[in-house]
């Protein structure tokens, strides 16, 4: 499937919004959108970047795009990808799998194609 998107969550986040309410993430109301990925590899290089030293547990959102019902907008990130941010809520009709994002004993996160 080409269509498919990938959120990163902590599993306490995800686990305390309510299952028959649409998602929002945490730093939602800061940046204003929901942060996403395209691409198992860069899911990895993303997770490695900014939560490497996080210890929390992290669960993958794998996303159908097309089903997503708020506005999808690609926009460089710092490293000049395009990234796909949702701006609204995620309905969870669109969020077709919850995984958990496999990681090394030195916290390094693992692509899932490796996993």
């Amino acid at each position: 499937m080409t269509d498919i998107i990938y959120h990163l969550v902590p599993v306490d986040d995800w686990g305390a919004q309510p299952a028959d309410r649409p998602y929002t993430p945490a730093d939602y109301e800061r940046d204003g959108f929901i942060h996403c990925t395209r691409g198992a590899e860069q899911l990895a290089i993303v997770a490695n970047r900014y939560y490497r030293n996080d210890r929390r547990e992290w669960l993958i959102l794998i996303i159908n795009e097309n089903a997503v019902s708020s506005e999808i907008k690609y926009e460089p990130g710092a490293d000049g990808v395009l990234y796909p941010h949702i701006y609204g809520v995620l309905n969870r009709e669109a969020v077709i799998e919850v995984r958990a994002l496999p990681r090394d004993a030195d916290g390094t996160f693992r692509s899932l194609e490796r996993s």
